[in-house]
């Protein structure tokens, strides 16, 4: 049987063109025997089919290398990350980005990298501003830093947050240091104060421990001066103000009880009060009244800032307990000359029989600092119970 070699339709010898398809048939009957278009037409899907399947499988197989290679790339940029080779960890995140597109993770961690290449930047650029002193350029750029870090966690994060911190504390310390030098007034230390307080370092906390003793040792001498002048609320506020940048002074507490008492007693019975203190300085009377303290020591020395600083300590040597213990004293030349006279009351306020108390006084703005001085007491008295 002869076929038409184009569509496949029975065809006679005698016919010259297809009536199914129309083309033009071969003369050459052997062209015309079989069926072999419809031979050719189930096998070209089959072959078809096999070729895209062998081609999924190639791209599959390539694709699970890539990836493979790029989850390789991108563990090898963690550990270097959390070594904090942030450069060669940058190049890792790019070599796994271009072995697998939408690797979310690698295009997470280069972004991060980007900001840790330019914090590490910023941080080596603190270190020569703080050479430089200006330290508020440098604590604006390492706060701009931590900003940036805001849309980031984990642990090489909180490793640059670590650095920074420490960079920060670093600046304020050195600032803290510079401000000191200047020689501050009381206002200023008081501000420096909480400037010191902020620092999370042990440095900073031996400073902060240095400027509440000046600020303790001021408010003492200025409270003190109103006291003697019987200025009792004068005093008391500025004991109070003191205490809010040492609330746990011995020193300020003390003297506030005895603004206090020395307030009540000044008021109701001043006459009384004076009496009794001359009474005391009669070395006639009994020992309650006469001999009821005892000067143990009494020396005149320098603080850090050149001021002259007058210490002592006293001891009740009576049987009773007293109290608001006030030594009056003398500073004098070695050729005894009498450069001033000055009263300071002893802390703790109330002393029992064999107890020590001690007294302190700072003289800021004295003009005699070069000279060779002593102190001498004059009077010490004090109130019984």
């Amino acid at each position: 049987m002869l076929y038409c070699p184009y569509c496949g339709v029975q065809t006679k010898e005698e016919e010259t063109y297809c009536i199914k398809c129309g083309k033009y048939l071969p003369e050459d009957r052997y062209n015309r025997l079989g069926n072999k278009p419809n031979i050719k037409r189930w096998r070209l899907p089959f072959l078809s089919s096999a070729l895209l399947l062998l081609l999924f499988i190639a791209f599959y197989v390539t694709l699970e290398i890539r990836t493979a290679k790029a989850k390789e790339y991108y563990m090898e940029g963690e550990q270097k990350v959390l070594a904090q080779d942030y450069q060669a960890a940058q190049t890792l995140f790019q070599n796994a980005l271009k072995l697998k597109d939408n690797f979310q993770h690698a295009e997470a961690s280069l972004a991060f990298m980007d900001k840790a290449i330019s914090i590490e930047a910023t941080l080596q650029e603190s270190k020569q501003l703080l050479k430089e002193e200006k330290y508020a350029k440098a604590l604006e750029s390492l706060s701009q830093s931590e900003k940036d870090l805001q849309d980031f966690n984990g642990e090489a994060v909180n490793q640059i947050v670590e650095r920074i911190t420490k960079e920060r504390n670093t600046i304020k310390l050195e600032k803290l240091k510079h401000a000191l030098q200047q020689e501050p007034d009381i206002d200023q230390l008081k501000i420096l104060l909480w400037d010191a307080t902020s620092i999370e370092t042990a440095e900073a906390e031996q400073l902060s421990a240095n400027i509440r003793e000046q600020i303790v040792n001021f408010v003492f001498t200025k409270a003190s001066e109103h006291l003697t002048n019987n200025q009792f609320n004068n005093a008391n506020v500025i004991v109070k103000d003191g205490l809010k940048y040492a609330p746990d002074s011995e020193k300020l507490l003390s003297l506030q009880t005895t603004i206090d008492k020395e307030k009540v007693a000044f008021e109701t019975a001043q006459q009384s009060r004076i009496e009794q203190a001359m009474t005391t300085a009669n070395k006639e009377q009994q020992l309650n009244d006469s001999e009821a303290i005892k000067l143990k020591k009494i020396e005149i020395t320098s603080d850090d800032q050149e001021n002259l600083v007058v210490k002592g300590q006293v001891q009740n040597v009576a049987t009773i307990p007293i109290n608001s213990i006030m030594v009056e004293y003398i500073i004098k030349t070695n050729k005894g000359e009498e450069i001033l006279t000055n009263e300071v009351y002893v802390f703790p306020d109330e002393l029992y029989p064999d107890e020590t108390g001690n007294f302190e006084f700072t003289h800021y703005d004295m003009n005699d600092k070069n000279q060779a001085l002593r102190v001498e007491v004059k009077t010490i008295t004090w109130y019984k119970e």
